[in-house]
C-alpha cells in the first residue's frame, strides 16, 4: 500500500516552510522569505494556500515602527505534517 502524501505539501518550498514554523510558535513574513530564498508574492501565495487548508494562519500587526506579517503553524497544519513525513518516511524505508 502507497502512503499518502498531502498534495499540498509536496511543493518543496511549502514543506520547508512548515518544516520551519514546528521550531517557533510563529515567524516573521521578512524572516521566511529570507530562509527560503524566494520573493514576497512567491512566499505569499504559498501561505494564501496553506492557510486555505488551514494549515497556517497569519496574523499583521507593527513591529520596530513598520508594518510586518506573522505566519505560525496551526494543530491542523502540525498534525498534516507529522501526517505527511510519516508517509515520506514509508517511502523510502525500503530504499538501500
Amino acid at each position: 500500500m502507497t502512503p499518502d502524501l498531502d498534495p499540498i505539501l509536496q511543493a518543496p518550498a511549502r514543506l520547508k516552510l512548515m518544516t520551519m514554523l514546528t521550531a517557533v510558535s510563529e515567524a516573521e513574513f521578512a524572516t521566511l522569505r529570507e530562509n527560503l530564498a524566494v520573493s514576497d508574492s512567491v512566499l505569499s501565495k504559498h501561505v494564501t494556500a496553506l492557510a486555505a487548508d488551514e494549515y497556517v494562519r497569519s496574523r499583521k500587526g507593527m513591529h520596530a515602527g513598520r508594518r510586518t506579517t506573522w505566519i505560525s503553524l496551526t494543530p491542523a497544519g502540525r498534525a498534516a505534517l507529522r501526517s505527511h513525513v510519516a508517509a515520506l518516511r514509508e517511502l523510502i524505508a525500503g530504499v538501500e
